[in-house]
């Protein structure tokens, strides 16, 4: 009997032998004999294509012929979509202009790279308006801070003498308070509705915070009109008293005196407010107005397409972050940072000293009677009824 480590060894010594004889009958076999037997040939994956790529015209099929040679291969169909074809839509052309369009052509709005329209209005909105919009609020936020921690409320220097002069009517303080709570219910669901997913959806949560905007974009658009109207109030009630006069020019070139605490004469509006009423309430009141018209489709005769929206969306955004930057300066003098000067708003009438002080050349005119103090005729009194 064989040693069990020499039987091993011949085991192994067959087996190898074996594998030698097969490998030499492979190289001696026929190329014939190869490909009967189903053998694998190599090819380069480029040069490899299916057979109804060879077909005449396929590049320029339509889905219905490619389906034909291809079933499921709908490229066709999405290189048309893709290029901004027309396809069949049952809506009315009037009311969806659109409405066969899946993907807007190719354009290059201000700040955007050359691509399709609605890809080209998220990067302006999300690299431009968003970022840089915010920064300026917070910028404008930063420096009235800084102004009041350091110089504080512009205070009175002389003494309440008691007598009063009507700065405001009642009729125009409703228009103004009309105005003003439109463009504060404004401006914070602008505010919420543009940035709130950066520091109260964190908070909130995703759906009280859903709730919310959908809230106030309902106040949006119905404070939008109110809006409108009280800003044409304002215009026509105030223009008279906001037009350029003696003084203005020297007025912006001090600053008002706001840095040297002197006051610089002015008429009833100085030159800082009147920048507010023609800058803020005239050239951008128009172009906010104009452009939510736009986003609300009430302006009668314009086609509301998906370019006209997103045009009167990147105009509206940048006038409406302008004009708070300018209205948030004109709401601090008139609340905190000057002394007497929401009073004035409030009940309409402002302190003798006051006037002298802050409108000097306005209180000149008054005591000369070119401007009567009183404006309002006071109610008669009541009559008592004899029976």
């Amino acid at each position: 009997m064989q040693h069990p480590s020499r039987l091993l060894r011949a085991l192994l010594l067959s087996a190898c032998a074996a594998l030698a004889c097969s490998s030499v009958s492979a190289q001696t076999a026929p190329a014939a004999t190869v490909a009967a037997t189903g053998a694998i040939k190599s090819a380069n994956i480029f040069d490899v294509k299916p057979d109804a790529s060879e077909a005449p015209g396929y590049a320029t099929q339509t889905n219905g012929e490619r389906a034909k040679v291809q079933p499921g291969n709908n490229a066709p169909m999405w290189r048309q979509v893709g290029a901004g074809v027309t396809g069949y839509s049952s809506l009315p052309k009037s009311e969806a202009p659109e409405a066969g369009n899946l993907i807007q052509p190719f354009v290059q709005y201000p700040g955007s790279s050359l691509t399709n329209a609605g890809e080209a209005w998220r990067q302006v909105r999300n690299n431009w308006l968003i970022p840089y919009g915010g920064a300026l609020l917070l910028i404008i936020l930063g420096a009235i801070a800084l102004f009041y921690m350091t110089k504080g409320t512009i205070k009175q220097h002389g003494v309440d003498t008691g007598k009063k002069i009507e700065r405001f009517t009642a009729f125009e303080r409703s228009a103004h308070w009309s105005n003003a709570i439109a463009f504060s219910i404004l401006g914070i669901s602008g505010i919420v509705m543009a940035f709130g997913k950066f520091f109260l959806l964190p908070v909130m949560g995703l759906t009280l915070f859903g709730w919310l905007t959908y809230a106030l974009k309902n106040m949006h658009n119905f404070a939008g009109p109110v809006f409108a109207v009280s800003l044409v109030v304002i215009f026509v009630t105030f223009l008279r008293d906001n037009m350029p006069s003696r003084g203005d020019l020297v007025w912006l070139l001090k600053g008002g005196g706001l840095l040297s605490g002197k006051e610089v004469p002015s008429h009833r509006f100085n030159a800082g407010e009147k920048l507010v009423f023609w800058g803020g309430v005239f050239f951008l009141g128009i172009v906010v107005v104009s452009s939510g018209f736009v986003l609300d489709k009430i302006l009668p005769g314009l086609v509301y397409e998906r370019g006209t929206m997103q045009i009167a969306h990147m105009i509206h955004a940048v006038a409406t972050i302008l004009m708070m930057a300018m209205f948030i300066g004109h709401i601090y003098i008139g609340t905190i940072g000057m002394q007497g000067a929401y009073q004035g708003m409030r009940t309409g009438y402002v302190d003798e000293t006051w006037a002298r002080e802050h409108h000097e050349y306005w209180y000149n005119d008054i005591k000369a009677g070119k401007i009567p103090a009183q404006r309002t005729e006071p109610l008669p009194p009541s009559k008592t009824v004899q029976i």
